[in-house]
């Protein structure tokens, strides 16, 4: 499993908090000291957090799971959509959609519509159209695309979601936490660490912070779908083992 280096995190500035005055006490545990009226996050507790985290990851992706990632803030959204399209893993970069995870089956008919569009396009029927619905339809699969674009191979809900910033994502943690989905997530200092299921303690508003954390996240989770693949392998040759042996059991009867 990838380990959390504590030099790593303080060059990539993981420990810079919040101003002060706009602390959440409940991540006192988390705090190591002020600086300037700004909060300093304890690295080594960071650290021992995110392997904690990444653990667990590991463990949900080598079992074939799916984790759904959520950062909609500037400086996340193209650090979280390189890494979790690196995963091959759905996420959401633009507005949540309200009701994602809680009423999943109206999302599911969203991007069923965008497949029968993308199936209209290819077999002619979109041809058929005037120039008025073609425009309108266009104008349709762009808006589904943008929003559910990223999620359209996402056909059951996700084992876990790994949120940035747990405060702007504050929907995305309700509804999993209604439906006990595990919640992951770079908590910064103004936010309430009791509300993620695994905290990772950190920078949640520098691209350099975020990227350097999600590094060692995708690090564990592809480790678990290497685990997964070479388990899959492992099966399908004594699979196959079995029933050379059975065939030769047959032959010699």
């Amino acid at each position: 499993m990838a380990k959390a280096n504590v030099k790593d995190l303080l060059e990539a500035g993981v420990h810079f908090g919040h101003m002060t005055r706009k602390w959440n006490p409940n991540m006192a545990p988390y705090i190591f000291m002020e600086k300037n009226g700004i909060h300093i996050v304890d690295l080594h507790k960071t650290a021992v957090k995110l392997d904690e985290a990444c653990s667990a990851l590991e463990k949900l992706t080598s079992a074939g799971k799916k984790v759904l990632f959520v950062a909609t803030k500037k400086q996340a959204k193209e650090v979280v959509a390189k890494h979790a399209a690196e995963l091959n893993m759905p996420y959401i970069t633009e507005r949540w959609p309200g009701g994602m995870l809680t009423n999943f089956v109206t999302i599911r008919k969203a991007v069923k519509k965008m497949n029968h569009i993308d199936k209209m396009k290819k077999d002619g029927t979109f041809e058929t159209l005037s120039k008025k619905e073609r425009l309108q339809v266009d104008r349709q699969r762009a808006n589904l695309e943008k929003n559910l674009g990223s999620i359209s191979d996402m056909v059951r809900l996700p084992s876990a979601i790994f949120v940035v910033d747990i405060m702007r994502e504050h929907i995305a943690v309700t509804e999993a936490k209604k439906l006990g989905i595990p919640v992951f997530g770079i908590v910064d200092t103004n936010s309430d660490p009791r509300k993620v299921d695994f905290v990772i303690p950190g920078n949640d508003d520098a691209s350099k912070s975020i990227d350097m954390i999600l590094n060692i996240v995708s690090d564990s989770i592809k480790e678990g779908q290497s685990q997964r693949k070479a388990d899959k392998e492992k099966s399908k040759e004594e699979g196959e083992k079995v029933s050379a042996e059975t065939d030769a059991d047959f032959d010699a009867e």
